[in-house]
């Protein structure tokens, strides 16, 4: 097991205890030693195989054993112990915004609730008549059930990436494989993922659907063919496998990368040339057309190449010439990043050393300012500490540098967040809307256009505040945004952790064509969370950037110039 999926089980473990009732420090004590793990720079694997788990701070007789247990065999009995104790469908209501651990624990014991449905079915005034609930809680029960019925089924991307991979890995190890790549919405890059597509070729698919519908992360096989198997995972994603001929391979994997719309576009251009075009290929009446791979396809409907990510039906069969896509190489710094100094796990140097390891030239340090007080921001005296510290530490890198920012909250009434002569010592400035979520879209927006036209701010974060899955962002005039970011030299963040991936791609397309320039941050809180990047990379690639959108693509001196319109 990864040291992410180790912590990740320790922190669902925290919360089954709370669930449970347990002493509340024990719970915590998980938690706790979940953030000392991701903080931990060495490798879990070497510390477990020396025996030196106790170096982590935390960690007693009982954790140890837990860890060894996960790292060495990919599972825990203690967590399967825990888990067994509720039904499956008592899990959803984690979905619910607001709703933790302890009350669940309540709808559970009181009114024994157990899904999604019968919690809607009791929010008919008993809700709201539990000790710590009432009716606005009630009512925002109902909107939360509504929003996590509408994303039923939805995973975020991080996550069915990774189980992706584990099955791409297990299946190419397979002789029988000639070609194998994955497709769907996880191939186009898509912010949430409904199940894993897969396609393969091979001579032998008897062998490869045997060795798939075995893999070790499959909880239950839902569908077993020749040519097709589907399979659900123990992470309750749906996984599909389809094997073809190596001949069929190309026009396959077109196919099941989708999108529906796109493909429809296709089969219209073929049709308007006297070709079909399906699954199995392109035919000139029966008469199969051969395509060695997806890019003879495109040619043969006169078209450039057109990378996965575009394939939305959004004007790429309009194309020309295939635009060039900004790469995770392009980028030279790494913008949006917090350390120990508000809600980070990691130091400013050790954050500083993971951007060398991952070889950017800069790192934009961007902490909470001091209203985020629930994260830990900065008040004025921690800000110039801080400098102290940044000027101290860029004295002894060579050839990187650490800038100088802070991710400032935007207050109700478009202000930022201190006063003038602290804003003036941050060399970036990130503007951001952390609380006050529920304005109207009027006054969401007067409140985030007067931030944007603040002389200090540099970027706009997360546009919307949406959370994945948990929560819609608030509503807000997007154009008059983007146009006042333009007009301002204020760039747009693409925000890289996969459960935000805010501004959304559908945006970004049009907010380039206005002159919008962008930043791709990983917002990591820690180092392992530097690799967020991917994930903003794929957003933008979506919104048809290329590298001279991205004000991280630039040096720091073309920064800093573009932002005093030189």
């Amino acid at each position: 097991m990864t040291k992410k999926e180790v912590c990740a089980i320790l922190e669902e473990i925290a919360m089954l205890l709370e669930l449970s009732g347990e002493n509340p420090f024990k719970a915590r004590s998980y938690v706790n030693v979940a953030r000392e793990i991701e903080k931990n720079e060495s490798d879990l694997e070497v510390l477990v195989r020396e025996g030196r788990l106790r170096e982590i701070k935390g960690v007693g007789d009982a954790l140890e054993q837990k860890i060894e247990e996960l790292v060495t065999s990919g599972s825990l009995a203690y967590h399967h112990e825990l888990r067994a104790k509720y039904p499956k469908t008592l899990f959803d209501l984690f979905r619910i915004p607001g709703l933790g651990a302890k009350k669940i624990k309540v709808l559970h014991e009181d009114l024994n609730i157990k899904s999604l449905d019968e919690l809607e079915q009791a929010c008919n005034g008993t809700v709201a008549a539990l000790k710590g609930f009432g009716e606005k809680t009630e009512k925002k029960i109902l909107e939360g059930i509504a929003y996590a019925r509408q994303n039923q089924g939805l995973h975020l991307i991080h996550k069915a990436k990774a189980e992706a991979e584990k099955l791409l890995e297990w299946l190419s190890e397979d002789k029988a494989v000639i070609r194998i790549e994955l497709a769907g919405s996880l191939r186009r890059r898509k912010e949430v993922i409904k199940d894993i597509d897969i396609v393969a070729s091979s001579k032998k698919p008897e062998a490869l659907m045997k060795r798939f519908i075995e893999a070790p992360n499959v909880e239950r096989v839902t569908g077993h063919g020749d040519t097709k198997s589907s399979v659900v995972l123990q992470s309750g994603i749906a996984a599909d496998l389809r094997v073809v001929t190596d001949e069929e391979f190309p026009f396959a994997l077109h196919h099941f990368t989708g999108s529906k719309e796109h493909n429809v576009a296709m089969r219209q251009r073929a049709k308007d040339r006297d070709l079909k075009m399906n699954e199995y290929g392109v035919f000139r009446g029966d008469t199969l057309v051969p395509c060695e791979d997806e890019t003879s396809i495109f040619k043969l409907l006169d078209l450039p190449y057109i990378q996965p990510e575009l394939r939305e039906d959004m004007g790429e069969l309009e194309l020309k010439e295939t635009p060039r896509l900004i790469e995770r190489d392009d980028l030279i710094g790494m913008i949006h990043c917090h350390s120990t100094y508000s809600d980070g796990k990691a130091t400013i140097e050790q954050m500083a050393r993971g951007a060398i390891d991952r070889k950017y030239a800069y790192i934009v340090l961007s902490d909470h300012s001091q209203t985020a007080a629930y994260a830990g921001g900065l008040v004025p005296a921690a800000v110039m500490k801080q400098h102290r510290e940044i000027d101290a530490l860029n004295a002894t890198l060579k050839r990187f540098r650490i800038v100088k920012s802070i991710e400032s909250d935007i207050r109700a009434d478009g202000s930022l967040d201190y006063e003038e002569d602290v804003l003036k010592s941050f060399e970036l400035i990130i503007a951001s809307v952390h609380s006050g979520l529920n304005m109207n879209e009027a006054d969401a927006t007067k409140r985030v256009l007067k931030a944007v036209e603040n002389p200090y701010t540099s970027i706009l974060g997360h546009m919307t505040g949406r959370l994945l899955l948990m929560r819609e962002g608030y509503p807000l005039e997007t154009d008059k945004i983007v146009d006042a970011c333009v007009l301002n030299r204020v760039a747009i963040e693409i925000n890289a952790d996969p459960r935000r991936l805010d501004m959304d791609w559908r945006h970004v397309k049009r907010a380039r064509d206005k002159g919008a320039m962008f930043s791709i941050g990983p917002d990591a809180h820690s180092v392992e969370g530097m690799d967020n990047m991917q994930y903003g990379v794929g957003i933008a690639r979506k919104g048809w950037l290329g590298p001279e959108h991205i004000i991280n693509c630039m040096t720091l001196e073309q920064l800093f110039a573009w932002r005093k319109g030189k």
